[in-house]
């Protein structure tokens, strides 16, 4: 397997490479959990890797080479297991697309899935305040002159997903929470809408930057992966992020005691990802002592 760095803990590993080169070294069947959040197509610059999936020049670029990470995913879940992508609908332009409006990237995504055999499993939506979203794009959608001026291009606010699909196949290992698993717990994971989600409840990014190629970054809210985490695995599960950028998913996993299989492309967000890991194994204390995640010599 092709990869620049590795580096491991107790309780993870995360490679610095490929992330369709670099899941070819998990083994089949391997992973019990998968969260992250992919590249938008073009819509961001992350760096200028050829090998940046954000770098595709068009939207059939993107799903031909996240196809074969698919492909791969399938290959590394374990049968009847689930993975969750976060991601949104897709602003269009007249300038690029011809038109004014919305794309939909998300049910693109869940199409890419479906042929490769996964099941459609579960979404939810997740609110985002359309006034800040105003303010920080100026979406002509979404300004009051609109509304005044020409009302028909006027729409509402773009909420996030996390959309959850199930591996095939008969699972043999089940993830079981038992009888004293809170019903108000279990209520609020399972609303179709979660409204009280900070959006600044994220990692510390800055130290990751690097602004001569970099035009945005927009890590995963904590509290999204930690109700992933917490309805789909079992403590001791393994969890994958083959978009493992500043390492949220994985500081998460570490904390609520399951193990991380993390890949990244970008130097500095990986370099950043280690540092976080670390302290997040520092905070769970105990938790690990022992523990790896079976996949310590990937970068081979």
């Amino acid at each position: 397997m092709n990869c620049i760095a590795q580096e491991s803990g107790y309780g993870w590993t995360i490679i610095n490479g490929d992330c369709v080169e670099s899941l070819k070294g998990l083994p089949a069947h391997s992973i019990d959990y998968s969260i992250f959040s992919p590249p938008f197509a073009s819509l961001y610059t992350y760096s200028n890797s050829p090998r940046d999936m954000g770098n595709c020049t068009s939207d059939e670029e993107f799903f031909e080479h996240f196809g074969y990470l698919i492909a791969e995913l399938r290959r590394v879940m374990k049968p009847g297991h689930n993975v969750s992508f976060h991601c949104m609908l897709m602003p269009s332009s007249k300038q690029m697309h011809g038109y004014i409006g919305l794309r939909d990237f998300r049910g693109d995504l869940i199409r890419a899935f479906q042929a490769h055999g996964f099941i459609y499993a579960s979404e939810v939506c997740i609110w985002k305040d359309p006034v800040t979203a105003m303010q920080r794009t100026k979406a002509l959608g979404l300004l009051h002159k609109t509304v005044r001026e020409n009302a028909c291009m006027s729409r509402q606010g773009i909420p996030d997903y996390l959309i959850t699909m199930r591996a095939p196949g008969e699972m043999v290992d089940r993830v079981t929470h038992g009888a004293d698993y809170p019903v108000s717990k279990w209520q609020q994971i399972a609303s179709p809408v979660w409204m009280d989600i900070n959006p600044s409840d994220t990692l510390q990014y800055m130290s990751a930057r690097e602004h001569d190629d970099e035009r945005h970054i927009c890590p995963l809210q904590l509290e999204v992966i930690r109700r992933g985490i917490d309805l789909w695995t079992n403590p001791g599960d393994v969890v994958l992020s083959p978009f493992a950028g500043i390492g949220s998913e994985g500081y998460v996993s570490l904390q609520m005691g399951r193990k991380f299989v993390g890949i990244e492309l970008k130097q500095s967000y990986y370099r950043q990802a280690v540092e976080n890991l670390r302290t997040a194994l520092v905070s769970s204390g105990d938790l690990f002592c022992g523990i790896t995640t079976g996949l310590d010599h990937a970068c081979q």
